[in-house]
């Protein structure tokens, strides 16, 4: 038979493992935007659990819906890319700084997309 553990038992064993889980009170609403949609969740329960460094959000429940993401003038605005990743784009295909940075920019920062244009 196996017993259900409460609440505070919980805690203390997350505890002893190294890992603590807080609720994060008042969430009014979570927005996850990917580049081809953006999902809002209005009114869920969020709790975070750290463990190792690491942080780990936790959403429950709530009214999901999905939209395509709203293209303004600031996000069709040129990217800015990191100087590094110009010069690491260069260095791995031969190509010029300027040629890496403008592939760069059109992939959208996406290093190995640009690294695989530019070699093709």
């Amino acid at each position: 038979m196996h017993r259900r553990m409460n609440p505070r038992e919980q805690r203390r064993m997350m505890q002893r493992m190294g890992m603590n889980m807080d609720a994060v009170p008042d969430v009014e609403q979570v927005i996850i935007k990917t580049s081809r949609k953006e999902i809002t969740i209005e009114q869920p329960e969020v709790a975070i659990l750290e463990m190792q460094g690491q942080k780990i959000f936790q959403i429950i429940g709530g009214k999901v819906s999905e939209k395509a993401p709203e293209r303004t003038a600031t996000s069709a605005s040129k990217l800015v890319v990191a100087e590094a990743d110009v010069q690491l784009v260069a260095d791995q295909t031969g190509k010029s700084v300027e040629e890496a940075r403008k592939v760069l920019e059109e992939c959208d920062g996406d290093l190995a997309k640009a690294i695989l244009l530019l070699q093709s």
